[in-house]
């Protein structure tokens, strides 16, 4: 049992009954409601707002902010809860300073009023409730600006995940993000994940027009600085002339990255296709999707492609991505393996 000390009201301090009104009534459902929406906040369920506002409904205006409903009367109003419950539910709003018990000796709750106005209340006061409005209602306030954050940050990456699977659907970085999504995350977690997705979103577009990176003497004099040749070759895939389709010895001869991986000599296009299977998964390239590729362009552009990409290099960021743009995506129009060819074997010359 807790003793509480007892508070005497004398005529002078009683509210009027418009005063008392407004403050145990109006106010009152304010707080609750500010309650309610931040009730995570203090770890309370559905079930204590449910007895708390069973025990609101009990107020009448004028007559304070002092329950003096039975246990049995609010366990009806609440829905026929268990008593046990009922004060399990008391006895956390008690331990959270947002109510006190006012015990009478047999244990009742009723109020007693003297000749001159004075007056004693037994029951469980809501005052401590009223007192903390403003705390309530600034936190209520903060958990509803994180979430509503929480929401525009869920759309931002969902809109990133769609553009990612529409580029490479092949990747599995949006399937990861949507089951970490099922979780209920923090806004730090959200804004990780959008700074990821920003990332991912960031090597996808650039995954075709990287730059490759020159180094350039300091001296003017010398004529490594009007060289331009680095944006055509950026752009040689971009490119198209003619659809006819390369000779074995040209593919095999310009793109020796490719055929260094092979200690057989490569005569038909079965060979190239065969090797070129083999490589595609070295290279970050799934199997379904070279599939996929010979399929639409034809087994000889797709092959043709594997061996190209090799003979790039550094200068593709995402393998995949690029093979996908290439064969399945936008620029699948403006790939032409002869012409790329020809500009490969041209640029070795030159550098011979």
């Amino acid at each position: 049992m807790t003793f509480t000390k007892l508070s005497i009201k004398h005529p002078d301090a009683h509210p009027s009954p418009g005063e008392a009104a407004s403050t145990a009534q109006t106010d009152l459902w304010a707080i609750f409601r500010a309650l309610r929406d931040s009730s995570s906040h203090f770890g309370l369920r559905p079930g204590h707002m449910q007895t708390l506002q069973a025990m609101i409904s009990f107020l009448k205006p004028g007559h304070g902010d002092t329950v003096f409903a039975s246990n049995s009367e609010i366990c009806r109003r609440v829905g026929g809860i268990d008593e046990r419950t009922l004060r399990r539910h008391i006895d956390r709003f008690l331990e959270l300073g947002f109510m006190t018990r006012h015990d009478s000796p047999n244990r009742k709750r009723y109020r007693v009023r003297s000749s001159d106005g004075q007056c004693i209340s037994y029951g469980l006061s809501l005052s401590p409730l009223l007192e903390r409005a403003d705390d309530l209602l600034a936190i209520a306030q903060e958990v509803e600006n994180r979430r509503r954050d929480c929401i525009f940050l869920r759309k931002q990456i969902l809109t990133k995940l769609a553009q990612l699977e529409e580029f490479n659907p092949e990747s599995t970085f949006p399937s990861e993000v949507r089951k970490a999504l099922r979780r209920k995350l923090s806004i730090a977690e959200y804004r990780a994940l959008l700074a990821t997705a920003d990332t991912e979103c960031d090597l996808m577009s650039t995954a075709v027009d990287a730059p490759r990176t020159t180094i350039l003497p300091a001296n003017d004099g010398q004529t490594d600085r009007h060289q331009s040749r680095s944006k055509k070759e950026d752009k040689d895939i971009e490119r198209a002339a003619n659809t006819d389709k390369p000779e074995i010895r040209t593919l095999t001869s310009v793109c020796d990255q490719a055929t260094s991986f092979t200690t057989e000599k490569l005569r038909t296009w079965e060979d190239v296709e065969g090797h070129a299977r083999n490589l595609a998964p070295m290279m970050g390239i799934h199997p379904t999707t070279f599939e996929k590729a010979k399929t639409a362009v034809g087994a000889q552009k797709a092959s043709c492609a594997i061996f190209i990409m090799l003979q790039l290099g550094n200068r593709i960021r995402d393998f995949g991505a690029y093979f996908h743009s290439i064969t399945l995506g936008r620029r699948v129009q403006q790939f032409n393996p002869s012409l790329l060819l020809n500009r490969l074997a041209g640029v070795e010359n030159v550098r011979a």
